[in-house]
């Protein structure tokens, strides 16, 4: 638990530590924040295209060396991205950093190797899991202070030092198991799906664009990455339907178990995460009609109760999910995130006190509840031979959804942005509300997990 937590927190720095800092960060680079949200959005691209076949080739190699590779590759990118001398470079090492992506399901999958009993699974999944809500707050209030007195880059150098730490943690506590062994990995259908997800991440890039200016030939490299993304897609299908050893065997692709689970992942993440990590904390420092608060104040009223009560109800929900049904729980916590996405939009803009509420509901509906839920799902439905396969999916899925996110909802701002700053904003929430429904909507269709609860 020691090296699997110590791995989480660092991977979780990479993002939350950095909300708070994202305003300093343009101002630094001398760039606007669509191009530093675009930094964003590229390091969930990469996280989502190593998460499509890392946690597969951990059940081949093992699952050990993979993770201690992951940390030591984070390590490398938090140094060149704290010595960019410019947004390209800067770009570069969060690419790099992007090659962690699936160290949550990476953690659950060792755990759930080492701990069968339902119940004591659901509070460690819980707890590990709740990192991805946030370091108890802490990340961001130390994101937010050292953004503010000593610069972007030092929030870098502590990455550095953090994933060094998590390596050398990961290297001598964790276990290795490889039940894979012996399994040859499919590198061409991993090549065919890396060309689709990476084309179609693009091509909703540059269509993003469009909403704020129109050019032909913005228009004419979307539809061709487009066609890309349906072309790779289409040879990654045939590769596996005629591979000896499929990355992912066709048969599970089908299952409603990984389409729903995979659907409600990405809807979810794209309706709330840059909500709670760019548009709120935009907001809350942006002067009148916002609420003109420095980015260290902000973290501690915002970010760190939204992370901390995340933190509190993760290792709860995982607790009550072998007991009352980990869709059940699911569902909840869905129902009660779009109450607080609701507090926000239409009352948190107009008042501090509501939208301190609006963020602290959500913390705990959706850091501490469906966070937690989404992460074990993919987990405890994996497909019999290829335990790998629905994790290393699914994380590709939350950070496909967090790139999403960080594209839809800031384009949707600009957009928006002649109707106002407030009535702007107000149009994201809204269009975050409408995702997040549908994410409630697909939960419906996720079948229960039976083999992971517990019945009388």
């Amino acid at each position: 638990m020691v090296a699997l937590l110590a791995a989480c927190i660092a991977f979780q720095l990479n993002a939350s530590m950095l909300s708070p800092a994202l305003v300093t960060m343009g101002e630094e680079l001398h760039t606007n924040q669509a191009v530093i949200g675009l930094s964003q959005t590229w390091f969930f691209t990469a996280a989502a295209v190593f998460s499509l076949f890392l946690p597969r080739l951990s059940d081949i190699i093992g699952r050990k060396k993979v993770l201690l590779g992951m940390m030591i590759m984070m390590a490398a990118g938090s140094v060149i991205s704290a010595v960019a001398p410019d947004v390209t470079w800067l770009f570069v090492g969060r690419i790099i950093q992007g090659v962690s992506g699936p160290t949550v399901p990476l953690a659950l999958i060792m755990l759930r190797s080492e701990v069968t009993e339902p119940k004591k699974y659901g509070v460690l999944m819980g707890l590990i899991t709740a990192v991805n809500g946030g370091i108890a707050g802490i990340d961001s209030f130390v994101g937010g202070f050292f953004a503010q007195h000593y610069g972007f880059r030092s929030i870098f150098w502590l990455m550095v030092v953090l994933g060094g730490a998590a390596a050398l943690l990961v290297a001598f506590l964790a276990r290795e198991s490889k039940p894979g062994e012996g399994t040859r990995m499919d590198w061409l259908g991993v090549f065919f799906i890396v060309i689709a997800v990476g084309a179609l991440l693009t091509a909703l890039n540059e269509a993003t664009s469009l909403l704020g200016a129109f050019s032909s030939g913005t228009l004419v490299l979307t539809i061709a990455l487009a066609v890309i993304a349906v072309v790779g897609f289409l040879l990654f299908w045939n590769t596996e339907k005629r591979s000896r050893h499929p990355m992912v065997e066709i048969v599970h692709l089908r299952r409603r178990a990984t389409w729903a689970t995979l659907l409600t992942t990405t809807l979810t993440m794209t309706g709330i995460f840059a909500v709670i990590n760019g548009i709120v904390p935009a907001f809350v420092q942006a002067a009148a009609p916002g609420f003109n608060i420095g980015a260290t104040q902000m973290s501690l009223i915002i970010l760190t109760p939204y992370a901390l009560l995340g933190w509190v109800f993760g290792p709860i929900s995982g607790r009550l999910a072998p007991v009352l049904g980990y869709t059940r729980v699911l569902r909840i916590g869905l129902i009660g995130a779009l109450v607080a996405l609701a507090v926000i939009g239409f009352f948190g803009l107009h008042n501090l006190g509501l939208m301190i509420a609006g963020t602290v509901l959500l913390g705990i509906m959706y850091a501490g509840t469906v966070n937690i839920m989404l992460n074990g799902l993919g987990v405890v439905h994996p497909p019999e031979g290829n335990p790998g396969f629905l994790p290393g999916m699914n994380a590709g899925a939350f950070n496909l959804g967090a790139g999403l996110s960080f594209l839809v909802l800031p384009a949707i701002l600009v957009a928006a942005g002649t109707m106002g700053v407030v009535a702007s904003y107000t149009a994201v929430v809204v269009v975050a509300l409408v995702i997040t429904g549908l994410a409630l909507a697909s939960s419906l269709l996720i079948p229960r997990p039976v083999d992971a609860e517990v019945h009388a």
